[in-house]
């Protein structure tokens, strides 16, 4: 009996009561989407309170030791008042009451009874904004205090925005900001700087009306069936008795409350082999490697995601006809949306702007080993060409996404919905009943000619003529990616302030062949626009050349500088703008500003040539060992969170920000045993590799696409098709059945793949 006692204590010793804080996962499988309804039902961990499915349960116990599970199984039970009830566990009831996730509750802002806001004579219009700082036309946020408009966050690989929102903040201190495009009747996105989160905004009315925007008069989102003539129905399907399809690569998802975009892009990105085999090939080792606690471990939840969609373990018939028991993605959803002031929520969100989201969260969990990310990444070329001189300018950039606008004025039946305008403007006028629009036909050609054909630039400060003039830019592929994403711009506003989609049909291809619109870089007796010598190295109040050292300042011109940080632009932006550009003056200097808005480093301080660092930036025998350890703990070798620190004034904040917008070439430096990379070891120079793209022929086929209905990316729902074994397949939540006409030509996201040649 005292060996059973001591196995007993020893047992006990492991359990521990949860407290304030502590996650307890009663619902889902840490590792699988097994469930107390599951077969087997769940294992609680007595100390950890992690959940595992009888399948992973001896997992843990032999990585952990851990002896002592609750064992939790519900079965369905007769209805009382409509309500199923399920067995339980009394113990539970304490833990269930800790912490459970349910999307996220908004609290009034601190700032909203008192906002202060300026007389200043700002009214916004109900469409065509543009951040007042870099001209960016998406991600912008409206101040409530003075109603400038600035762009919001930028993500870690440059894309997003361009920060200019938080700088106003911390500028000005102006706390609340208000997202333009998510303004309705029932509210608006508000984001309080100050409090570091979305927040409520009871007198949000009044704070809107102040800039003239009304925001109670607007008509509620909906379903305006005169214009979208059966798009419900035709994306869905639902004229027709669909056939369900359960196995392999068919599971589907459930609705967690708006999140259809999130399913319709994971079921997509989990066709593409190489998510497939970065997080489900080699699902065990992930798993292995997981850390202590994998529900907060993106590697992990992703590979279980995938596992869940691909390997038809989950493609069973639910209670209701047609549907599947599927997969709840809820502990995805709730880390891949922790932090982020949208994904974070209930509400219905733009699955481009997701897309995009969750492939810098794939390029910043993949710093080393394969990036599936990769897959899209492609280089835009542009050349611009001052007219007058004839000389030309050549830049390239990543991206992931090409976005079509929609030419209305190309529809092939332009001459129909002129004649149903006519005749919609005499019945409004007599009274009698309106005929429905036609959706507009727009050929697929005349979307990818907008996007190529060239842009006049009225304002172009040339080098070669160092004055402005007119100039042509001109957009083109540098690279093309294995698997093309093409997206149709169908949103925008009207000018009642109302989020609206074109109702436009567009005459998709199954077959794509883009290799005409190849970049070829500069071309056979074409002279380059001469870069600007920038200004020699004079340092005020010094004589003796022997006594310059090259961590003095140069001398700037300190009017332009002053200039251009009144119109909101970094100083050290500012100082290099003015350095690089010669002292020419502020046109050339916000001519630099704007072309380099995008940098990395645009931020940063001026570095000298022949400066190994930046004016104030401490030796690197001085920079902080706290700071080291902080990068270092984040998966980046010692001489790689130097090279961060070195480069940004030994920051914390800028370093980690600096460091993530330098992957690519951080990634490229083979570090040795004794800390020191290759590259340095043998004295080599070369600049280091630009971003990693594939390239090969640029001739493609459709696999997938994207489907919006409703009236804005705010409201609606998505549905995605993809094409599996040459049959389309309809993806809608937990639906999954074979297509038997998939409207391609309402198409939001198109989903493309290199044709083996």
């Amino acid at each position: 009996m005292a060996g059973v006692g001591e196995v007993l204590m020893s047992v006990l010793s492991t359990i521990r009561v949860p407290r304030a804080g502590d996650r307890v996962h009663k619902d889902e499988c840490a590792l699988s989407f097994s469930s107390p309804e599951s077969e087997g039902g769940l294992y609680v961990c007595m100390n950890s309170f992690l959940g595992f499915g009888s399948q992973y349960v001896e997992r843990h116990h032999a990585r952990t030791g851990q002896r002592a599970y609750l064992h939790i199984t519900r079965v369905r039970k007769a209805t009382v008042g409509g309500s199923a009830l399920l067995s339980g566990v009394p113990w539970l009831s304490h833990a269930l009451q800790v912490q459970q996730w349910d999307g996220e509750v908004r609290q009034e802002s601190r700032h909203a009874a008192d906002l202060k806001q300026l007389d200043n004579g700002i009214k916004i219009p109900p469409s065509g904004w543009r951040c007042e700082v870099c001209d960016l036309q998406e991600n912008l946020w409206m101040n409530l205090t003075d109603g400038k408009v600035m762009c919001g966050r930028r993500y870690f690989d440059g894309s997003g925005g361009n920060n200019h929102a938080l700088q106003h903040f911390q500028e000005t201190g102006h706390p609340l900001a208000v997202k333009l495009g998510t303004i309705t009747p029932d509210g608006a996105d508000v984001y309080s700087y100050d409090e570091d989160d979305m927040v409520l905004d009871s007198k949000l009315p009044e704070h809107l009306s102040h800039f003239g925007i009304d925001m109670m008069t607007m008509e509620k989102v909906r379903i305006v069936l005169n214009q979208r003539v059966g798009e419900w129905e035709v994306i869905q399907e639902s004229g027709t008795t669909l056939k369900p399809l359960f196995g392999s690569g068919l599971t589907g998802m459930k609705n967690l409350g708006n999140s259809c975009y999130l399913n319709s892009v994971m079921q997509v990105l989990f066709t593409v082999p190489d998510f497939q085999t970065k997080y489900v090939s080699n699902i065990d080792k992930i798993f292995d490697e997981a850390p202590s606690d994998p529900t907060q471990d993106f590697k992990t939840q992703v590979a279980k995601l995938g596992y869940g969609l691909l390997s038809g373990e989950y493609s069973k018939p639910a209670l209701d006809p047609g549907d599947q028991a599927g997969i709840a993605p809820r502990m995805f959803k709730a880390l891949v949306g922790r932090g982020h002031p949208e994904f974070s929520t209930n509400r219905q969100q733009d699955a481009q702007e997701f897309l995009l989201y969750f492939i810098n969260m794939v390029e910043r969990n993949c710093r080393s080993g394969m990036n599936p990310s990769e897959a899209f990444r492609f280089l835009v070329e542009e050349r611009i060409v001052c007219q007058q001189s004839q000389k030309a300018k050549y830049t390239q950039r990543v991206d992931y996404i090409v976005q079509l606008p929609v030419p209305m004025d190309q529809a092939s039946n332009i001459e129909e919905m002129q004649e149903t305008e006519r005749r919609r403007e005499e019945a409004e006028s007599s009274g009698a009943p309106v005929p429905p629009a036609p959706r507009a036909c727009i050929p697929f050609s005349a979307c990818l000619a907008a996007w190529s054909e060239p842009e006049t630039l009225t304002d172009f400060w040339s080098s070669a003529v160092h004055a402005k003039t007119t100039a042509t830019k001109t957009t083109c592929f540098a690279s093309f990616p294995d698997h093309l994403v093409i997206q149709i711009k169908k949103f925008t506003f009207g000018l009642d302030w109302v989020p609206k989609k074109l109702d436009v049909s567009i005459d998709v291809p199954d077959t794509l062949d883009l290799s005409a619109l190849r970049g070829m870089g500069q071309q056979p007796g074409e002279e380059l626009l001469p870069e600007v010598a920038p200004p020699p190295l004079m340092t005020p109040d010094v004589e003796d050349d022997s006594l310059y050292s090259p961590l003095l300042s140069p001398v700037l011109d300190d009017s332009t500088v002053s200039q251009l940080c009144e119109m909101g632009f970094p100083l050290e932006a500012c100082r290099k703008a003015v350095y690089y550009t010669g002292n020419t003056g502020i046109d050339a200097a916000m001519n630099w500003v704007m072309g380099h808005m995008d940098d990395p480093d645009f931020s940063a301080p001026l570095v000298l040539p022949g400066c190994s660092s930046a004016p104030g930036t401490t030796p690197t025998e001085s920079i902080s060992e706290e700071h080291l350890a902080t990068i270092v703990s984040m998966g980046f070798s010692r001489e790689q969170a130097t090279r961060a620190l070195r480069a940004t004034s030994n920051i914390l904040e800028r370093a980690v920000d600096w460091i993530f917008s330098h992957l690519d070439d951080l990634e490229s430096m083979e570090v040795s045993e004794g800390g020191r990379s290759a590259a340095e070891s043998e004295g080599s120079r070369e600049p280091p590799p630009g971003p990693r793209v594939r390239d090969g022929a640029g001739k493609y086929e459709l696999f997938a696409f994207i489907s919006h209905m409703g009236t804005s990316t705010m409201c609606g729902h998505y549905v995605c098709h993809i094409k599996k074994d040459q049959q389309w397949v309809i993806f809608n939540d937990q639906k999954v059945c074979a297509s038997e006409k998939p409207p391609k030509d309402l198409g939001y996201l198109y989903f493309y793949r290199r044709m083996p040649e």
